[in-house]
């Protein structure tokens, strides 16, 4: 199985830019994880999504998220994040 894509999502991060980028990687590769650190770049990542369903439900194509927590390693220092694992539903 292929790697798949990760967008890092920021809190000043323009959701309609990450919502383009994300739509465009479901229509290439099918799915694609966003990565948030902090309640801020969560709440952009929520509204890309969003965003993005819009993006791609007009040619049938319905997204799934499933969030979850992932350890990053920042300048040497652990923190948790907050993963959403975004793909086209079967």
């Amino acid at each position: 199985m292929a790697e798949m894509e990760v967008l890092k999502v920021a809190a000043n991060s323009n959701p309609v830019a990450v919502a383009g980028a994300l739509a465009a990687i479901i229509r290439d590769k099918g799915n694609v994880e966003l990565q948030a650190i902090g309640a801020g770049a969560v709440n952009q990542a929520v509204k890309a999504i969003a965003i993005a369903r819009g993006y791609v439900a007009p040619s049938g194509i319905d997204l799934v998220c499933v969030p979850a927590f992932s350890d990053v390693e920042i300048e040497g220092e652990e923190r948790t994040a907050i993963k959403f694992l975004v793909k086209a539903r079967d």
